[in-house]
Order: structure tokens, then sequence, then C-alpha cells
């Protein structure tokens, strides 16, 4: 058999060396990663950065090299900032690695060990014990109050009670109650267990596979600048045809002709774009910082802003991540239990009046047992204390949450532990198993009687009680009253309450721990406590948001069907007719069943890491951009395969942060929608200084075609066009990028994922705005030729009519569907200063001797300046009347 180990003996050296060459050292498996070098190399693969690469080349061979000096310095910029951004997404199998714990203790050949546990084969009986981290896999064999931490691989903090008792092959991982698994951590207790897989066999091994076997995907802003550098080249080349066949026509030296065409087509190009693209990124990360998102891979700031379906956990996202006591069952009826958290903020009422515990006996008895028979407290810590500052006390809870919650609930009432630990002695201690299902403590009281406080499952606490408390009074547990009992949990149960009983009964002195059978028996019922990890109260309004702006909030929990079926229905998620899927139904569900449930399903409970990959995967093919949160192991696989990787920053694990592309630091769903709306603004930016730059390019290229039409010189030198396109264009793009959003951002639907850089009209606006500069150029340099016939002082006045003709038109450019004025002028500082600026730099161009010199320019007097003026105003007058009318 190979798992046959001796319990008292262990394996022996051989079998270990055996198995050790069988099923290799107990390591995760790392995918080939690349090199810093590799990383940086990878920034120039990009097809519009290979166009300016290209373009660089034939510059240099122009003989121009200030435009080959300044574009390949662009190229540079561009590509450590992507290695900066892109090296750390590298790291996320090696973080995987590091959750094995470096030494266990183990039992060899009959003796114990501690070994490295890299050396651990299958088959190895390992002793456990509170505070280590699980090093394989795990049957437990033997276990005494053993909890165990699996929020690192099932995503749920909740600690979860562990035991030897066997449990069918087919159940869950989340259910395998007598399993420990690589990577989690045990809380509390001590036992043994035998290694039943180590390695990449474990479950955290299988994730560490999916993760390597998921394929980054172009995001969709990579995918369009793509499209829009495919589109520049072709023009370019255009350019080129058009200008030596013009050229020849007239009656030029072809040859002249084809290096002229070049050159004029590589300055055309829009040097700039790639730098503002990333700067305006890097804008969005910085806004993102201030909503609490940390943006790890700048192309993420605007997918997420085209993300049609958010796949969010429910644990601390949707929900507090902080059990809350809600309702307390007593025999004198409901008590309410108001406040979140583990803050002692709140009150109990029954029927809208507060409840003091000092007037309700029976009240304070289920305090009190509940507050003493715990483990666990609350912690207070006040932060932004000093002179300057009001201090602000955080509550955490220390031990498991479950029970600092009955702490908390307590402490609503005016009863403190500390207080209560004065009055009552804890002299032992019946601790809760998986199998038992309860805890007891023994106690003894300021009169010195001896008391047994117990709480646990209603389903096996009930059963050992014969009477209960109604009031101050002890009554016998009838049938029908256990049956009403019964009927109250149910209650609870079905508004997804997690139901605690308590009972208690006075004990003899010569009655001891060891008979815990007969002291756990003939108990007195008090009551029940319900309790729930609840919603956000801003969460219920985020989701409203999504539902305003067309995308689709998904669920995706590890927890019970019936407790995120309550948090969907709290946070008006679902109805109370919808359904929801869980784990068993995907495994069964395939194709068109799959994408029905997916279309049709708000809510899937009791996943599995391969289920979230699987959920991903279908909705990706059915075309949407996907946004997936996610804080453990488990999550990996799908936060690398979705579009955009969501990792929770505080319950986060390092693995999930690494394969994401996008950290909320407070763990929260407004968070997303916050991050979202940033998205959706930063496109809309993009788009708003692409149709600048591309306009200004093709009122370019538009002024060089029609002059050569009208058969004279070449309007403006390449350097002059360069300057164009990076620092009269440059700094109003960059303004472009901080524009602030339209009103009506969160109520457009998603853009389509297959939307194309020039959709809905912005094409045609860029094709209609270049050709009016591009005439207006035109006409200025022409007239200035034919009525003066100074073709230096004609590029001058060209020169500055583009450039005014540009910095007129960023005005128009600030909203596809607002006006100038509707805008508002002043709403952009950035764009102002920026447009002054440019305008400075421009006028030393025409009155510093050395710059007047190197651009081939001249000094402009009133009468030139007022021409140039008139005529750049020109194209965006017009477009303004246009608007107006079509209005």
């Amino acid at each position: 058999m190979l798992l046959d180990s001796d319990a008292e003996q262990g394996l022996t050296t051989a079998a270990v060396q055996r198995r050790l060459q069988q099923f290799g050292p107990n390591r995760l498996e790392q995918a080939p990663t690349l090199s810093a070098w590799q990383i940086f190399l990878e920034q120039f693969k990009d097809f519009m950065t290979l166009v300016l690469l290209a373009a660089t080349l034939v510059s240099g061979l122009l003989g121009e090299y200030a435009d080959s000096l300044s574009i390949i310095a662009i190229v540079l910029v561009n590509a450590i900032l992507g290695f900066i951004q892109e090296y750390r997404a590298e790291q996320a199998i090696a973080a995987l690695a590091k959750l094995n714990s470096p030494h266990v203790d183990i039992r060899r050949d009959g003796r114990d060990l501690t070994v490295d546990v890299g050396e651990l084969v299958p088959g190895d009986i390992v002793y456990l014990q509170a505070g280590m981290r699980v090093p394989a896999d795990i049957r437990i064999v033997a276990a005494t109050a053993l909890e165990v931490d699996e929020a690192a691989l099932t995503g749920e903090s909740v600690p979860v009670r562990k035991s030897a008792a066997a449990v069918a092959e087919s159940v869950p991982v989340h259910d395998r109650l007598s399993m420990l698994y690589a990577g989690t951590l045990i809380t509390r207790g001590h036992g043994s267990g035998l290694v039943v897989a180590t390695g990449m066999q474990t479950e955290v091994g299988r994730i560490a596979q999916m993760l390597q076997e998921v394929e980054r995907e172009p995001t969709p802003l990579q995918v369009r600048l793509e499209q829009l550098g495919k589109y520049i080249v072709w023009g370019c080349l255009f350019v080129c045809a058009a200008v030596v066949i013009l050229g020849i026509y007239r009656g030029e030296n072809p040859t002249t002709m084809f290096l002229a065409g070049v050159s004029l087509a590589v300055a055309a190009i829009p040097e700039g774009l790639p730098a503002i693209v990333t700067i305006a990124l890097a804008i969005g990360v910085q806004r993102m910082v201030k909503a609490r998102a940390i943006v790890r891979k700048l192309p993420a700031v605007e997918t997420l802003g085209s993300s049609s379906v958010i796949c969010s956990d429910k644990t601390g996202t949707l929900t507090k991540n902080e059990m809350t006591v809600r309702r307390l069952w007593l025999a004198s009826g409901w008590v309410e239990v108001s406040g979140d958290g583990y803050a002692p903020q709140g009150e109990l009422t029954r029927h809208g009046r507060v409840l003091a515990a000092e007037h309700a006996p029976d009240l304070k008895r289920l305090l009190t047992i509940t507050t003493l028979c715990n483990s666990s407290d609350v912690i207070a810590e006040t932060i932004g204390t000093g002179p300057l500052r009001r201090g602000r006390t955080i509550y955490a809870a220390k031990g498991d949450p479950t029970e600092a919650a009955l702490v908390t609930a307590a402490a609503k009432a005016g009863i403190s532990r500390q207080g209560l630990l004065k009055e009552y002695e804890v002299i032992d201690e019946i601790p809760f198993d998986s199998e038992r299902k309860r805890m007891s403590v023994l106690t003894t009281d300021s009169a010195g009687k001896r008391w047994l406080f117990s709480k646990g499952a209603p389903e096996v606490l009930l059963p050992l009680c014969s009477h209960y408390l109604d009031g101050t009074t002890v009554r016998r547990l009838t049938p029908a009253v256990r049956q009403q009992v019964q009927e109250k949990v149910a209650e609870m149960g079905d508004a997804a309450l997690r139901v605690l009983a308590v009972a208690y009964r006075g004990i003899a002195p010569t009655e001891q721990r060891e008979q815990a059978e007969r002291l756990e028996s003939d108990l007195v019922l008090v009551g029940a406590v319900g309790m729930i990890d609840p919603p956000r109260p801003e969460a219920r309004a985020a989701l409203q948001t999504c539902r305003s702006a067309g995308i689709h909030t998904l669920m995706i929990t590890g927890d019970h069907a019936r407790t995120a079926k309550a948090i969907g229905l709290e946070l008006g998620m679902i109805n109370s007719n919808e359904r929801v899927y869980t784990g068993v139904d995907l495994d069964r569900l395939q194709g068109a069943e799959l994408a029905a449930a997916l279309r049709q399903g708000r809510i899937f409970a009791r996943v599995a890491p391969q289920h979230k990959l699987q959920i991903v995967r279908a909705l990706k093919q059915a075309g949407h951009v996907v946004a997936m949160t996610g804080d453990g192991v488990n999550d990996a696989p799908a936060l690398m395969e979705a579009d955009i990787g969501m990792a929770m920053g505080q319950t986060g694990t390092d693995v999930a942060k690494e394969a994401s592309a996008l950290v909320l630091e407070d763990d929260n769903f407004v968070t997303i929608v916050a991050a979202i709306r940033e998205g959706r603004a930063i496109y809309d930016n993009i788009r708003k200084f692409i149709r600048y730059l591309l306009s200004c390019n093709v009122g370019e290229l538009m002024t060089v075609l029609l002059t050569m039409l009208l058969r004279l010189p070449l309007p403006l030198k390449p350097l002059q066009i360069l300057w164009v396109n990076l620092v009269t264009d440059g700094l109003p793009a960059m303004a472009l990028g901080v524009e602030p959003a339209d009103p009506d951002l969160m109520q457009r639907p998603p853009r389509p994922k297959n939307e194309g850089i020039f959709a809905r009209g912005l094409g045609r606006r860029i094709l209609v705005r270049g050709t009016l500069i591009g005439v207006t150029t035109t006409f200025v340099f022409s007239s200035t030729m034919w009525c003066i016939g100074d073709l230096r002082l004609a590029r001058t006045m060209a020169f500055a009519t583009l450039v005014f003709c540009q910095l007129f038109h960023v005005f128009d450019c600030r909203s596809e569907i607002m006006g100038i004025m509707e805008k508002g002028f002043f709403t952009n500082p950035y764009l102002i200063g920026a447009v002054f600026l440019s305008s400075l730099m421009f006028l030393a161009v025409l009155y510093i001797p050395a710059l007047r010199h190197l651009f081939n320019t001249v000094a402009l007097d009133f009468e030139q300046w007022l021409v140039v003026l008139l005529a750049a105003g020109l194209p965006t007058l017009l477009i303004s009347i246009r608007r107006k009318l079509r209005r």
C-alpha cells in the first residue's frame, strides 16, 4: 500500500529514500521565469514601439539626428516604465512557494526527528501543534481541540475545527474535516497526522500548476493601441506614396522625392503618443491610490473601466468580515442587537425599547455564559493620537471571530469580560471539537458556588437540556416547549444566522472535569444566539451604481448557499425566488447550460478554485471583460485568468497580490466601483488626447499634401513638425489626461470588448478637424508666399498658424458630447497652464536668436500675429457653430 506506515515507528530510512526518488522533494515546481533583461526587452515588442524604432532608423539614415535622438529617448522612457510595473508580476510562484514552514517534527525509525519540510514524503507521521504552517497534505490521525485557518486556501476567515473522523472522498475541500492542507495555519490544539501528498501533488500544488498554465492576454487598451499603430503606419505609407507620386508628376527627381516623403512621414508620426498614454495611466494610478486602490500593472487602469462583469468574493468585500450578533432568543422573547463589528457601540432592544441586563436576569445570565464560556476577546487600538489629531479607536478580534462577537454583544449590554472574571473563576475547560460540537467551562462564583456553562450547536446542546430558564424561573422543558425552541432556532437559521444554544447547571464539589458526559447533562437552556458577518452598509449603493453602469455583479464564495443568499437578499442582489448555484451545480454544467447559469445567476456558493477559473473562462468566452476579486491562494489562477485581477490588501495572501493587477487597500467593494469610474474616465481621456493628437497630425499631413498640389515648397521643416508633435501637442495632451469626467460616466453601458479606437464617430471627427487645420495652415502659407514671396516668413507663419490652431483645438477635445462653454472653460486648470506654457515655448522659438536659427524662423510683427490668430481660431469657431446648429 502506498501510504503503508507504522503509526508507532513511522517510515524506515530506506522507505523514505525510495519515496523521495518516486515523488521528489516536497517543493512547488516553478515555471521558467524571465530575467530582468528579458522583461525589459519584452517592452519593445509592442507594435507602436516598433514603429517608433523604425522611425528612429529612417531618421538617422536621412541625417535627421535630432529627430532620431528625440524618438529613441521616448522609447526608452516607455520601456523603463513598463519594466518597473511588470517586474514584480514574475514573483507570483515564488510567493506561493514561501507558504511552507522550514522545519517540521516527525517520527521515523521509531525516533522523533526534526527535518526540513522539503524532505517529507507520503507516509511520514507528522506532529501538529498550534502556530505551525501545515507542510503537506495530511490525514489527521489524532487531534485535540485542533483548529485551522484555511483562509489561504478557501478564502474563508473563520477557523475550521478538525478531527480524525473519516469523511467521504467526494466531499468538497471545505468540508474535509479530517484533512489538513499545505500552506494553511494551525491556530489551536495539537495532534498528529499522516502525509498523503507532497509538492505538486498537494492542493496548493494543483493551484500552482493552474497558475503556471494561465496565459496572459493583452488588455483592451493594448489591443486598441496596437490597432492604432497599424492605422498610423498605413497612413504614413500612404503619405510617402502620395508625396513620391506628386513629385514625379511635377517633374522632380524621384529619389529626392522619395527621401522627402519618407522624412515627412516619419516626422508626422505622433511620437509622443505612447509616452502620453503611459503618463495618463500613471496619473490614473495616483488617483486610484487616493481611492485606496493600488495598481500594479499600468494597462489595468483602463481595463477596469471596460469591465462588464465583476466576480466578487463575499467575505470582507461585500461584508465587513466581522462576525456580529444580530438576535438573541430567550423564553421571555426576542432581543435585537444593533451595531456592527467588534465595536461595543450598539443597543439590545425588545419591541423597540432598550433592554438593560440588570433588569433582565435571563439576558444577563445568557451574556455571562457566552462571555465566560469563551477563549477569545476583543482588543482596542487607538490611532491618530496627538495634540493636533483626534484619536480613533479600532476594535479587532483576538482569537476566534465568533467568540469575539459574543464578547462584543455582552459589552453592548454593559457586561465586560474583565469584570466577570472578577466575579467568577474559570477553573477548567471542556474544549470544543467537531464531534462534540460544544464547549463548556467549569467556574466558581464569588459565593463559592460551582457552575458549568455551555454553548454549542443547538441540535447537540438542546437534547442535553431538561429544563429552561423563563425570566428568573427554571421550568421543565416539555416536548411542546422543545418544539417551540426548535422552531425559533430554525427561524434564525432561515435568516442565515449562525446559531449557538446556551445552557448551564450547578455542579457539586465532587463532580470533576473527567466526568464530561455527566457534567454536560440535565442542563438548563437559557436561550440562543444568532450572528452573521453583516453586509457593508455602503455596498448596496455601490451595487446599484454597477447596475446603472450596465455591470453584472456575481458573488462567488466558499460559504454556504443559505448564508450567501441571505447576504445577497440584504444587498438587493437577488430576490427570494432566484436560485443560488453551488460548486456541485458547476461540476455538471457545461457549454450552453453553464452560459445560461452565468447569465441568470448572481450568487455562486461552495465553490472550489477550479470553479472560479471555470466561471472566469466561461464569461470571457461569452465576450465579457471580467474583473475578479480574491484573497486566498485558491484565487490566484482565476485572478491571473481574469482581464483584471483584484486582490484584497488587508486579508489577501502574497500569492493573490502577486497574481493580481490591482490591490484593494481596504478590501471594500465600494473601492472597486470607484476604481471602475476612474478607469472609465481614463479611457475617455485617452480618447480625448488621441482625438487631439491625431487631428493635429492629420492637419500637418494635409498641409504638406495641399501645398504640394499647389506646386509650392514644403511648408514646414521636419524639425518644426517634430517640435509641434512633442512640445506643442504634448503638454496639452497630458493635461487632457487629468480632464474631469463627464457627469453621465456611470450611466453608460460598458464599452464592447471589440470596440475599435475610432468607434462612435471619433475617426470622422479626427479627419474633419484635421482637414480644417490643414486647409487653414495651407491658406496662410500660400497667401504669404504669393503676396510676399519670402519662404522663411511663410514657413514661420504656417508654423505659428499650425501651433495655435492646435492650441485652440484642445479646448474642443475636452468632451465628446459637451461644448467648450458647457464644459466650463476653467474647470481644468492644468490645461490652461499647459496651453500657456506651450505658447511661451513657441514664442521662444521665434524670439530667442539661437532657437530662431535652429528652427529656421523669423520674428513676427503685430499684423502678422493678427493674421495668424484669426486664422487659427477659425476651425474651432466653425466646429462650435456646427455643433449648435445640429442641436
